[in-house]
């Protein structure tokens, strides 16, 4: 009967439950960032030396 009781507790404590859904989120954004990025990286790298040769000049 205890055990029941800590399993239902567990299941209705919905605290732990939207920490975990935001910590699942927050990853999956970072996942998506560093992909992006990863891709996009040399082509940016390219962007920035531009306008560092032009703002130089």
């Amino acid at each position: 009967m205890k055990l029941y009781a800590r399993v239902k507790s567990a299941v209705a404590n919905e605290k732990g439950q939207s920490l975990s859904e935001y910590g699942l989120i927050i990853a999956l954004v970072a996942i998506a960032v560093i992909g992006t990025l990863s891709t996009l990286g040399g082509s940016l790298d390219g962007i920035f030396d531009q306008i560092v040769q032009k703002l130089s000049v």
